[in-house]
């Protein structure tokens, strides 16, 4: 693992945002700049790259706190990250989802209010399609009735619960699902209702409903115990 030098400008950050990226250079300028804010407050920002060669760590470099080199694999890139991170809250944001302005002080506020330990946003998929913002709505309705939260929706935890649950599963896929199943053990999430706004260009490319469809069935075929292995190569 690789990793630049650490700064000593956020001895005391209370949360961590973690991005793992693998050849995102399309959108991690945007995303770092929508981050600045943030990091002007004191929040913290680490990129983990899973091996890019599109020029990704470059373009990432000026807007992160640190940049580091982690095994290829989402869940994995995430629990380098933690361990890395610096503050009692962490933030896990994948490079295609922008936060609300505020989402810091609705995270920090929110959990010691209520006294939970993790919690995710409400999701807006941006897109032209007119029916991404109904695949929306069904998504907020699914994790705000089964307590089952995705990457998508930006998913938060304090590091105490994050540790005691070992973190994501080291999985090729469903590592959210799977987590969330694990930290329902803790208590209900926290659930966010400003929106997340995460980019829609992989349910265009794929097809809205073909989309739709096969995320269904992988998520049926979880619930029966296939292994993700096997359901990472029919997401691909």
């Amino acid at each position: 693992m690789q990793q630049t030098a650490p700064s000593d400008a956020l001895p005391s950050a209370r949360l961590t945002i973690i991005v793992p990226v693998l050849n995102e250079r399309s959108v991690i300028v945007g995303l770092l700049a929508s981050l600045a804010p943030f990091r002007e407050r004191g929040v913290e920002v680490l990129v983990i790259d899973g091996g890019s060669n599109d020029g990704t760590l470059a373009a990432a470099a000026p807007g992160a706190d640190r940049l580091i080199v982690a095994p290829p694999g989402r869940a994995r890139q995430m629990n380098v990250g933690a361990a890395a991170a610096r503050a009692p809250v962490l933030l896990f944001l994948h490079a295609d989802t922008r936060l609300p302005a505020n989402a810091d002080e609705l995270i920090l506020k929110g959990l010691a209010a209520s006294g939970l330990v993790w919690g995710h946003f409400d999701v807006r998929i941006e897109s032209s399609s007119r029916w991404l913002p109904f695949v929306a709505w069904l998504m907020n309705l699914r994790s705000r009735a089964t307590g089952i939260a995705t990457g998508d929706q930006a998913m938060f935890v304090t590091r105490g619960a994050f540790a005691a649950l070992g973190g994501f599963p080291d999985q090729a896929l469903m590592e959210d699902v799977e987590l969330s199943t694990r930290l329902l053990r803790c208590g209900r999430p926290l659930c966010l209702r400003s929106p997340v706004v995460t980019s829609g260009r992989r349910w265009v490319s794929r097809g809205v409903w073909r989309t739709i469809a096969v995320m269904w069935w992988i998520r049926l075929l979880y619930f029966f115990g296939v292994a993700p292995d096997r359901l990472a190569r029919l997401y691909r």
